[in-house]
């Protein structure tokens, strides 16, 4: 293919319709492929905005400021594996697990980050939004409409199962979206309780085992120890309000003295 033909094509893709109605006469115009190329840009641009915008992903430390020598136990080339967005050709999903604070709300963020950058949907949520949302909704059209909404990203993080207690309702509608979207789009989870522990984040819930089972087949679980990083850096914040006051103490001494 020439590479005025590939800028044809391009064209024609952008839906650049008076451009291509003088294509002949244009062609070979210095300014054709620039214009084409911004185009191009500013579209993509667009969609990444729109994208991000609809992605609910708020803010986040990116992971060049992670501090990866906080965590006494977390697979940081497991982590770095999954930022080549690799997972999703296979629809594959992926499990953080880990106590409070440890971080692994953020490195789910950059990854979902990361699927955005590279064009891909992404829906992030917390598992006491979402069952509360669905849970609520009375009419089975709109139960549907509703997990097709949360069944269709390419990517869906799902933060915080776990740290509340859930009815056989919840347990349900969360096994119903896990089976829609299992084999078909990728599933980002993370919570502060293994997997043992779910029944008690499910309690008498029929499905638990079955829910586990889908979300765990094609997965890559990722266990995260350590220490709350929010506990420290709040540590770290007293330590220096601390040494900040003991100046002026010191002072103040001084001239009683």
């Amino acid at each position: 293919m020439s590479s005025l033909e590939s800028l044809r094509m391009r064209a024609q893709e952008l839906r650049l319709h008076g451009l291509l109605a003088h294509w002949p006469e244009v062609a070979h115009e210095p300014w054709v492929a620039p214009l084409v190329q911004w185009e191009e840009d500013e579209r993509a641009r667009r969609s990444l905005e729109r994208r991000i915008k609809d992605a609910h992903l708020g803010g986040f430390k990116a992971l060049c400021d992670f501090d990866w020598s906080w965590p006494s136990r977390c697979d940081r080339g497991a982590i770095e594996d999954l930022m080549t967005l690799g997972f999703l050709k296979d629809a594959a999903n992926v499990v953080l697990i880990g106590p409070n604070g440890v971080g692994k709300s953020t490195l789910a963020k950059n990854v979902a980050h990361q699927a955005l950058v590279h064009g891909h949907t992404v829906l992030f949520t917390t598992a006491g939004n979402m069952l509360g949302e669905l849970a609520a909704l009375d009419s089975d059209s709109t139960l549907r409409r509703r997990l097709h909404r949360y069944a269709a990203p390419d990517v869906l993080v799902i933060d915080e199962v776990g740290y509340l207690s859930y009815s056989n309702r919840h347990a349900d509608l969360l096994f119903e979206l896990i089976s829609r979207r299992y084999q078909n789009n990728s599933t980002i989870v993370t919570s502060n309780r293994p997997f043992a522990e779910w029944h008690e984040v499910f309690p008498n819930a029929a499905c638990v085992v079955s829910l586990v089972d889908r979300l765990v087949h094609h997965a890559e679980v990722i266990p995260i120890e350590g220490e709350s990083y929010r506990l420290k850096e709040a540590r770290e914040r007293a330590d220096k309000r601390a040494r900040q006051r003991s100046p002026g103490k010191s002072a103040k001494g001084g001239e009683s003295s």
